[in-house]
């Protein structure tokens, strides 16, 4: 068993076939005690200024944590990705690619887990029955989503934290399984809230800490995380294993996003949606087609470096929700 280093969710059951530990790298940068130092430690090494906060993070976690192996996603992620994969190389660090065909070829697609299994010794049976160990889980935390817009007894904060985890399950599936029940079982127990403002949240999970409890302080409530809930692959969890990675709608192009945003839209009853993006990120240019295809009132934010949100952030997301309030009252 062996630690493998992730930059962005990727077909981890074929990490667990092969007895390895899967470690995100985006969730260990972020709860770091001072994920800021580790930006300035990228930013020593010749990182510069103007590269995106969580390429800097991940760099500067792999290099600390000793990870020897890591799997960067050369298509379908972050664009920043090839210089961060060459900078850990140099640095010692074994690079395993994996790509998503933009267009979600389905041949394309199973060349390239083919690929990637080899580099672990592991066989298609292998992968799909660790997939099915995993069901269970994904289908648990399901369950918790539900318990958030459903019936208002999860925070957005909680519902983006379990979902989120889903990409590694905490290195131990195990232990995040019980974990989650117990979770799931003591949510149950709390009493049904009415959300005044039921807001939806997309694009990359946010580097800014303290987004989800601001917006609670006036009165809205994120029910829906967007990338986060696509890393539980609930999408395709009832199909196989390919088909999965198929329908799981961040690697690939923003239409197959926009079209699954405006399914939870109506699902949800969503009132308005805080698109997300990463400061000199390119999805910063998808919000154009976002605000022009998602079916209610969207505000962009952005985020650079770990920290909270800034006065600026603060007063849009303040008129943001004033104005979804008013229009809420005059329907």
């Amino acid at each position: 068993m062996g630690e493998v280093g992730l930059t962005t969710t990727i077909p981890v059951e074929v990490i667990l076939a092969a007895g390895d530990v899967p470690v995100d790298l985006n969730n260990v940068f972020i709860t770091d005690p001072d994920p800021e130092a580790l930006v300035r430690e990228a930013e020593l090494a010749g990182y510069p200024r103007s590269a995106c906060g969580w390429i800097k993070g991940i760099y500067a976690t792999a290099l600390r944590s000793g990870i020897g192996r890591v799997v960067a996603v050369t298509q379908g992620d972050c664009s920043q990705t090839h210089a961060l994969m060459e900078t850990l190389e140099a640095a010692g660090v074994e690079i395993i690619p994996f790509a998503y065909p933009y267009d979600r070829d389905r041949v394309l697609l199973e060349q390239q887990m083919l690929r990637f299994m080899e580099r672990f010794s592991v066989d298609w049976q292998q992968a799909e029955q660790t997939r099915a160990e995993l069901k269970p889980i994904r289908r648990l935390v399901s369950a918790i989503d539900k318990l958030t817009w459903q019936e208002g007894k999860v925070s957005g904060t909680e519902n983006h934290y379990w979902q989120v985890c889903c990409s590694d399950f905490n290195r131990d599936a195990a232990v995040f399984y019980e974990q989650a029940q117990q979770f799931y079982d003591e949510a149950q127990q709390r009493p049904a809230q009415n959300v005044a403002l039921r807001l939806g949240y997309i694009g990359v999970p946010p580097i800014i800490r303290d987004l989800y409890e601001f917006i609670e302080t006036l009165g809205a409530r994120v029910l829906y995380n967007e990338v986060q809930r696509q890393f539980t692959m609930i999408g395709g969890l009832e199909e196989d294993l390919l088909t999965q990675y198929q329908r799981y709608t961040y690697p690939y192009d923003v239409f197959g996003r926009i079209e699954d945003i405006n399914r939870q839209v109506a699902d949800r009853h969503l009132d308005g949606i805080i698109h997300y993006t990463q400061t000199f990120c390119f999805r910063e240019i998808e919000d154009v087609l976002i605000r022009q295809r998602v079916n209610c009132p969207v505000l962009a934010i952005q985020g650079e470096r770990p920290a909270t949100l800034d006065a600026r952030n603060k007063l849009r997301i303040e008129a943001f929700i004033e104005t979804l309030r008013i229009r809420a009252h005059n329907r």
